[in-house]
Formats: structure tokens, C-alpha cells, sequence
């Protein structure tokens, strides 16, 4: 009897992703050599011609894994990958089936869970839900204490301090990737806060399965199927009480907004924003290569933009090109929304003689003599 069909749906997207990995990382596995044995009596035939790994730690618990069988470590210098790990249903579903796919393809896997500090008791929770995943197999499992600061908000600036706190952990064990545990729902909810603050449409393309380190395998699975095969493998999970306050935009969307959007519209909301997201993300990168090769045409030896090219560029490309050099100045990325960059716009398509832009980071735009000069206020 096979796996619970979300088990066997979560790890097939995994190895998906972990496979990817090991031919990135130039990764072999080798199986263990199997000697010939003898018929055990009582003991299927693939269990006894396999042998015993002694002093060897067991990646997962045998007996929930299908096959009856522990399976074999990845070699101690093998490439690392980290699964960030909250405690939550997805992260531990993804982490379960990292754990148990990894070492047939020669990775190894870590995680690492990151203590915001936001509630009382959360160092002991983080410490329990690393033990729990050091019973499951993975090495390493680390707890990190962040600070979170105040900027862009509760949630954004707890999202700094994670993602902070993972980039470190990735350097410091050299790891080849970090995996989140993001869905499908999730996906849906980013593209919908996107919709709502008027981003653009690299918003609205919401999350990438894959940028730099990080990687999201269970991106078009749904949060239940990550809630059933923690069920069906016996996993016990958190449930964060912030996902559930509606003092947080993200909460709301999930609990009230899409709930009304699936009633008043039918079934598969979730599904067609995650679709839609697929379609602007291409869409998207599309235009941010043609806006990338446009700039070499555009930059001035001094670094400024060309006014007079600019202007001869289709709207979605000039500004993409004017978000580019924003950024390169110093704008945050996270701070530079839709309505900055059609004032900055304005200096080409309708100049009056505005005076300097301030932007966000303290990033000044001018228009002087035919260009446009980005830079930080002060320089």
C-alpha cells in the first residue's frame, strides 16, 4: 500500500526541486552496496538484503515511512540544503518529505527555525519544534532569535528579520538552497495584496518558485494537502496565532476576503489567482529583460538616463528602466510602489520644470540637461 496521496504529492514536488539541486551542485548518489543474504524468516526480502548502517543516524521514523525501510544518510560532506521551519503544517510537511528524499539523491538536510520573539513563550515552542525535526533526521536544526523591527509594518519587517536570519544560516553551513514551505493559497493571497496596493504586475506575479538560495517546492499544491499528510503521517504541527489575527492584512485576506471571494464567485478562486500569477510572472520577466537591455542604450557615461530615449520606450519597459535605476541608487525594493515610479514618469513623459523627487531611502531623481540623475540625497 502506497502513501497517503498527499504524502506522495508533497514529495514528488520536492524531489522535483531536490533534484534540480543535486544536478546544480554536481551531485551523485551511490546506493549502498547490497551483499547477497540469506531468507530471514518474517522478514520481507528487500529489508533483509539491505544492510545495517551502523552508528548512523535514520532519516525519518521506518515505520511510517511506505516502504518499512530507514533510509541511508547522505555522505557527511555531501551538499546541504535547509528547510525553513516554523512548525506550521506546510513547512512541516515539506521538511518530512526533504528529509526522506534527500538522501536518495546524496543531499543532506538541515532546517532552521527562526524565534521572532512576538509572543510569550516562543523560544521554548521554536526549541520543541527543532527537536521534533532532529527526532525526523535533519542535520543540522538551528533556533534563531531575531529582533523585528518597526519598518514597513509588523509583517514586512518580521519578513526582513527571517529572511535575514536564513540568508546567515544558509552562509554559515554553506548550504545550496533554503526551502520555504509556501502554497498554492498562499500564492493567491500575495497576488490579491498585490491587486490591492497597486504594485504592478511583478506584484501581481506574487511569489517565484525559485530566487537566488531560496526555493519553493509545494507552490502549486494547497495548504490542505500539507494539513492531510501531517495527519496522515502522525506529524504534529503549530498553529501560529498570528495567521489568525486581524490585526494583520495577510490574515484577513485569508479568512475573510477570499472566503467571501469563493462564495459570492465559486469554487477555484485560489486556483485561477496562483494561474494568474504564473501568467504575469511571464509576462513580467519578459519585459524586465527587455527593459534590462534597453538601459545599455539608454545610460549616458555619466550614469544618468537619457530623457530623449526614454521617452520613445513603451510605458511597462521605461518604467521598469526608471525602477532599475532607482534601485541602483538606493530606493528599497520593498518601499518603491507603482505610484513613485509614474511621478518619476512624469519627468519624462510630462516635464513642467517639477523640481527633484524624494524617494524612498533618501533617493533624490532630477531631470538636468536632457537626463535624468538618480542619487542619494546628501551626495
Amino acid at each position: 500500500m502506497g502513501p497517503h496521496p498527499a504524502v506522495a504529492a508533497i514529495r514528488l514536488a520536492v524531489r522535483r526541486t531536490l533534484a534540480d539541486l543535486a544536478a546544480e551542485a554536481g551531485s551523485t548518489f551511490t546506493a549502498p552496496v547490497r551483499e547477497p543474504r540469506e531468507r530471514v524468516p518474517g522478514v520481507p526480502v528487500a529489508a533483509a538484503a539491505l544492510p545495517a548502517a551502523v552508528g548512523t543516524t535514520l532519516i525519518g521514523n521506518a515505520h511510517r515511512h511506505p516502504s518499512g525501510l530507514p533510509r541511508t544518510p547522505a555522505a557527511p560532506g555531501s551538499p546541504l540544503v535547509l528547510v525553513a521551519v516554523s512548525g506550521g503544517a506546510d513547512s512541516m510537511a515539506l521538511a518530512i518529505a526533504a528529509a526522506f528524499e534527500a538522501p536518495k539523491i546524496g543531499l543532506r538536510v538541515g532546517a532552521v527555525t527562526v524565534d521572532h520573539g512576538l509572543q510569550s513563550g516562543s523560544a521554548e515552542r521554536a526549541g520543541q519544534v527543532a527537536d521534533r525535526l532532529r527526532e525526523l533526521g535533519l542535520d543540522p536544526v538551528e533556533t534563531i532569535a531575531v529582533r523585528v523591527g518597526r519598518e514597513g509594518g509588523p509583517e514586512a519587517a518580521a519578513r526582513d528579520a527571517r529572511y535575514a536570519a536564513l540568508d546567515a544560516a544558509a552562509e554559515r553551513h554553506r548550504a545550496v538552497a533554503v526551502l520555504l514551505g509556501h502554497t498554492r493559497d498562499d500564492q493567491a493571497e500575495t497576488v490579491l495584496l498585490g491587486l490591492a496596493r497597486g504594485s504592478g504586475a511583478r506584484s501581481l506575479a506574487g511569489m517565484p518558485a525559485q530566487k537566488g538560495r531560496y526555493r519553493r517546492p509545494l507552490l502549486e499544491l494547497d495548504r490542505a494537502a500539507t494539513r492531510q499528510a501531517c495527519s496522515a503521517q502522525a506529524i504534529q504541527v503549530w498553529d501560529d496565532p498570528h495567521n489568525c489575527d486581524p490585526a494583520y492584512t495577510r490574515s484577513r485576506v485569508r479568512h475573510e476576503v477570499l472566503p467571501v471571494l469563493e462564495k459570492h464567485l465559486g469554487g477555484g478562486v485560489v486556483e485561477a489567482l496562483a494561474r494568474t500569477a504564473r501568467l504575469f510572472r511571464d509576462d513580467a520577466d519578459a519585459l524586465d529583460q527587455w527593459a534590462a537591455l534597453a538601459e545599455r542604450d539608454i545610460r549616458t557615461g555619466e550614469g544618468t538616463l537619457d530623457v530623449g530615449k526614454l521617452s520613445e520606450l513603451p510605458p511597462a519597459v521605461r518604467r521598469r528602466v526608471l525602477r532599475r535605476a532607482a534601485l541602483r541608487a538606493g530606493c528599497p525594493a520593498g518601499d518603491l510602489f507603482a505610484r513613485h515610479l509614474e511621478t518619476i514618469d512624469l519627468l519624462v513623459t510630462g516635464w513642467r520644470g517639477q523640481g527633484p523627487l524624494h524617494l524612498p531611502g533618501g533617493v533624490e531623481a532630477t531631470r538636468r540637461c536632457g537626463t535624468l540623475v538618480f542619487r542619494r540625497q546628501g551626495d
